[in-house]
């Protein structure tokens, strides 16, 4: 499975294509590829794993032979058609990215230039292998949303939706829903797996989005350190989602008093 995918050209061409209304599909020459026509706009080609790829993020519906952009694809056309970010001028880096939620694997769009991972996981070691690998990315991915579901991120304001006087708990707990409590559950054994040493660059990272130079200068340590400290908690909280499968158990000798092994 592909943990990252960044919107390419050919991505961005078929966004900007369907903006104005759906348009059909019809088979292409080349094998692997089909025809996006609509009238007034022409025709455009595209391959197969770019449609299957928009749809699975939810950008675009395919239903028979009609395309269209969904309303966030049509939201994520007119970010990508604008010049810049209008927040402090960066253009974003979009991206579909995938992640196991322990269920069944979601595509989601996101910011890739917001997330620390989804840098990281694009970033290639000496020899040309990526430093962080597909089963290490997904396990952070699960952890941050087991944090946002669990509403385990902190208040930035006081709660006006409930009075003194209403009878609510002061933690909260009392308004989580199932879903919420299980998802707190889940991170409080992830991290009590990984261990008080790597868990703090964890929820700093995968949860706060904070970036490995602002870990290592409020935490007091040598540069480029947080990346080997949060690859290692990553590969133990990989073990924690996905165990290794244990091998068959062999077999005991019962033998009598007096049996002794035979020493070849």
């Amino acid at each position: 499975m592909e943990a990252c995918a960044t919107v390419v050209s050919s991505e961005r061409r078929l966004l900007h294509f369907l903006m104005p209304g759906p348009a059909s599909l019809r088979p292409a020459s080349v094998a692997g590829r089909l025809l996006v026509e609509a009238s007034g706009r022409g025709a455009i080609a595209v391959e197969e794993h770019v449609l299957a790829t928009l749809a699975s993020g939810g950008v675009i519906k395919r239903e028979g032979f009609s395309l269209a952009l969904t309303a966030s694809g049509a939201a994520l056309a007119q970010r990508l058609s604008a010049p810049a970010d209008a927040f402090g001028g960066r253009q974003r880096e979009l991206g579909v990215v995938t992640a196991d939620t322990g269920t069944c694997p979601v595509s989601v769009m996101a910011n890739l230039s917001e997330s620390p991972l989804a840098q990281l996981v694009r970033r290639k070691t000496k020899d040309g292998k990526p430093f962080l690998s597909p089963p290490e990315f997904e396990a952070g991915e699960r952890l941050r949303a087991d944090y946002t579901r669990g509403q385990i991120m902190p208040r930035l304001g006081a709660n006006w939706e409930a009075s003194v006087s209403s009878g609510r708990r002061a933690d909260g707990l009392a308004d989580l829903t199932d879903a919420a409590l299980a998802a707190r559950h889940r991170v409080e054994a992830a991290l009590a797996a990984v261990g008080p040493e790597l868990s703090g660059v964890l929820v700093d990272v995968c949860c706060f989005l904070k970036g490995l130079e602002r870990v290592e200068s409020e935490r007091g340590w040598p540069l480029r350190s947080a990346k080997i400290v949060l690859k290692t908690g990553l590969a133990v909280l990989a073990r924690h989602y996905r165990p290794p499968a244990r091998g068959p158990r062999q077999p005991l000798h019962w033998g009598a008093q007096d049996y002794r092994p035979r020493i070849a």
